[in-house]
């Protein structure tokens, strides 16, 4: 089945799909180096960097002849106000009614839309729920929709991780939901652990590590020999460079703590004044996981959300692509980190942005186990 990935970020979403045996035709991503770690990665699919509102009929980037046969993707809910007093957290002022646009006149199949869990509490300025509108809106373009919230973790993610999904089908066809939710493959008590997805990289002090590595240890489980599969040298595994106040302060941070842990001689200090205590400590900030469960969520901040379990520094880009479920071989574009004023997503910035391609995997494969016996599928759509 062919695909097209919109809002593709740096690809997990895409490489879960690959995986499960569908092929992207093309992605579009505005961001620079995102499109560009995307590119490197996939080099047979063609990536559309520009904003999708620029284009203005899909049709006419699809080569004649290549038929579409589903749809996914990642846009920000986050309304965005267009004039006046418009409300900026309603999804019709969003680039989620470019997913719909494209959606609509493509006609593929079946859609897949990934977003936050909080999407299901939002409310507009005038009440109206926003996963109602999304309804809606799928609904006027030929679709009926279900959504299902999933846990990275039960799909082999070394990551707690929840994240709603929304799954559309083609009007004409039968739409199951509990057919359509994909089925987990382990128990809590069989969750991948923090440890177990990172211990066979290089520990590397602040400061540390080459843009190319080699192993220095065979793998010691089925998730590192997966993740190791193709590749023969680690990437993306630079330290980042702390001071020896910071060090010392990480030295005392024990796993399950967090910099609001720490007594006043250790706290984060005043920005401009080393002297003066902050007053500022947030419980995600410079927090220790425990190395043998599953790693809290791996958001877009994460260079500075953990610590490592065993090293006193933030974790490295690859170890956020280990806990995000990239392969070794996937290597990542763009600078490391940005400053604030710079527009283009850092290596972290993208990794913490991605589906992990695991979870994608599970959600392609119900997909494709789907479609070839939707025959036998009774649907169970109320409007």
């Amino acid at each position: 089945m062919q695909i097209i990935d919109l809002f593709s970020g740096c690809g997990g979403l895409s490489l879960g799909f690959e995986w499960a045996r569908f092929m992207p035709m093309f992605s579009i991503e505005r961001d620079l180096w995102a499109s560009e770690t995307y590119s490197f990665n996939n080099p047979s699919v063609k990536v559309i960097i520009e904003d999708i509102k620029k284009i203005d009929n899909p049709i006419d980037i699809i080569e004649k002849g290549i038929i579409i046969d589903g749809i996914i993707g990642s846009p920000p809910c986050q309304g965005f106000s267009l004039s006046g007093n418009r409300d900026s957290k309603d999804p019709r002022n969003s680039l989620f009614m470019d997913f719909v646009r494209f959606v609509k006149i493509i006609q593929p199949l079946f859609f897949v839309m990934e977003n936050v869990t909080g999407i299901l509490s939002m409310k507009t300025g005038d009440g109206y729920k926003v996963c109602d509108i999304i309804r809606d809106k799928f609904k006027d373009a030929g679709f009926k929709l279900c959504m299902h919230v999933l846990n990275a973790a039960d799909y082999g993610v070394p990551q707690l991780r929840k994240r709603v999904f929304f799954i559309g089908i083609q009007n004409g066809l039968p739409l199951n939901s509990a057919m359509l939710k994909p089925i987990s493959i382990l128990r809590p008590m069989e969750y991948v652990s923090l440890i177990d997805a990172i211990s066979d990289l290089p520990q590397l002090n602040a400061g540390e590590g080459e843009k190319e590595q080699t192993y220095k240890m065979p793998f010691q489980n089925k998730y590192q020999f997966i993740m190791r599969k193709g590749s023969s040298k680690i990437y993306n595994h630079i330290a980042m460079r702390h001071t020896e106040r910071l060090i010392t302060r990480f030295s005392k941070i024990k796993c399950g703590q967090s910099v609001a842990d720490m007594p006043p001689e250790y706290s984060q200090r005043m920005r401009g004044d080393a002297k003066k205590i902050s007053g500022k400590a947030f419980s995600q900030n410079n927090m220790r996981p425990l190395p043998n469960k599953p790693c809290p969520t791996v958001a877009a901040s994460f260079q500075s959300n953990f610590i490592h379990p065993l090293c006193n520094r933030n974790f490295t880009a690859r170890e956020g692509a280990r806990i995000q479920s990239f392969p070794d071989s996937y290597v990542f574009k763009g600078k490391r980190t940005t400053m604030s004023w710079e527009k283009n997503l850092s290596q972290y910035q993208q990794i913490g942005n991605a589906v992990p391609p695991l979870m994608a995997k599970a959600i392609a494969e119900r997909i494709k186990w789907y479609f070839n016996n939707i025959s036998t599928i009774k649907d169970d759509f109320i409007v």
